[in-house]
């Protein structure tokens, strides 16, 4: 919600106004210098949305104020080319009001135009958290990051590598979206201050890695050639595309990174197709090269890649993971209900790239249990798992 700076005010006052952490101010604003405010300058809430409200017979700005349990002055400041004194009945007014409930609304079929839309909401309430795109995917589609915190540690979450396992996108939004109102409303997440971690943890989460393949799940064939039959040739010619985990070129994502790349080729199919196809090369799909750039420029402290399904964690790669990987697993594990384990068979995976080259904690996640694509009916379950991993991998 954008207000208007008046003669004398500052951050500090919006803050107290608002009952907004100051810290939150200063971020949705960057462009803004706090020391050197102007009249007429406008300024970003965040947290708030600003709701028409009709006038009737009777009201006056106190009365609303009053009712919707806002400070007046915050209903002065929305409203700043209206006389607080001369309000006429029909007359459009915005009202500040404060969001206490979740933008994201996960338990649905999740496409990229879903996620999208919810990306686009949570950054106009929430200008604080910065979206960027790390690059597209085959078919041109963004892929977003968000970022949260300004703190010392870079911890990176990412989602739906795999397009099939697209339920973990939602289940990251939904996280983001829980992250964010506890911020601006000064709640605690299982007893976890917000802010504390806000302050501490510069947190950054791709929870669309693969926009192209889940929604080809989701909404079959896309219409763009020669995409539209090459995929359903791949698929053996058939539309049902439940079982694809690869990007719309049939590529595995998660088999694009440079570590033991030929002994993941060696055992996996030798041409696209749903799943497990390598590619002619590492990092050869623009998905991938995104996440891989990424990586390199923010230099994390740990990631974790989530997927579906299992309910395990894998931990380990080659030896090659630090010793501090294992305490903060067995955390993982306590809060979340699900097994460590060290490693399997696999290879040239994204958190397998990271451990090799940066030796610092890698994590992939399978969340749930079942098929993929798990069904939405496991989503509360899933969710309240997650959560603690999630909440764990930024206080660790």
């Amino acid at each position: 919600m954008d207000i208007y700076v008046r003669r004398g005010e500052s951050f500090w006052y919006f803050s107290n106004l608002f009952n907004i952490p100051l810290q939150l101010i200063i971020d949705s604003n960057r462009d803004v210098d706090p020391n050197a405010l102007t009249v007429g300058q406008a300024v970003k809430i965040p947290g708030y949305a600003a709701v028409d409200y009709r006038i009737r017979a009777g009201d006056t700005l106190w009365q609303i104020a009053q009712s919707r349990n806002i400070h007046l002055d915050a209903l002065v400041l929305a409203n700043r080319n209206s006389n607080p004194n001369q309000l006429y009945i029909g007359q459009m007014i915005k009202v500040p009001t404060r969001i206490t409930w979740r933008i994201v609304q996960g338990k649905k079929s999740y496409d990229s135009r879903s996620f999208m839309n919810d990306v686009r909401r949570l950054e106009s309430i929430y200008p604080f958290m910065k979206v960027p795109s790390i690059g597209n995917s085959v078919l041109g589609k963004r892929i977003p990051e968000a970022q949260i915190g300004n703190g010392n540690k870079k911890v990176h979450y990412n989602g739906a590598f795999h397009a099939n396992e697209w339920i973990t996108t939602p289940i990251l939004m939904t996280f983001i979206n829980d992250y964010l109102l506890a911020l601006t409303n000064h709640s605690s997440i299982r007893g976890l201050s917000m802010l504390n971690l806000y302050t501490q943890t510069a947190l950054s989460i791709v929870p669309m890695v693969n926009p192209d393949g889940v929604d080809l799940v989701l909404n079959g064939p896309p219409e763009e050639e020669p995409w539209n039959e090459r995929v359903v040739e791949w698929n053996k010619g058939s539309i049902d595309f439940s079982d694809w985990k690869a990007n719309i070129r049939g590529v595995d994502l998660n088999d694009q990174f440079p570590a033991e790349w030929e002994r993941e080729k060696a055992r996996n199919p030798t041409e696209p197709g749903p799943r497990d196809y390598v590619g002619e090369k590492p990092l050869s799909e623009p998905e991938a090269i995104a996440m891989a750039e990424l990586t390199r420029k923010r230099d994390f402290s740990r990631v974790l890649a989530f997927h579906t399904q299992g309910k395990v964690i894998y931990w380990g790669f080659e030896n090659l993971e630090p010793p501090e990987s294992e305490a903060i697993v067995q955390e993982f594990a306590r809060v979340s209900g699900y097994q460590p384990v060290k490693s399997i068979e696999s290879y040239a995976g994204y958190k397998d790239w990271f451990i090799q080259d940066w030796r610092r904690p890698g994590f992939t996640v399978e969340l749930g249990f079942g098929i993929n694509p798990l069904p939405l009916s496991q989503f509360d379950e899933i969710y309240e798992e997650a959560l603690g991993i999630f909440l764990a991998g930024l206080y660790m």
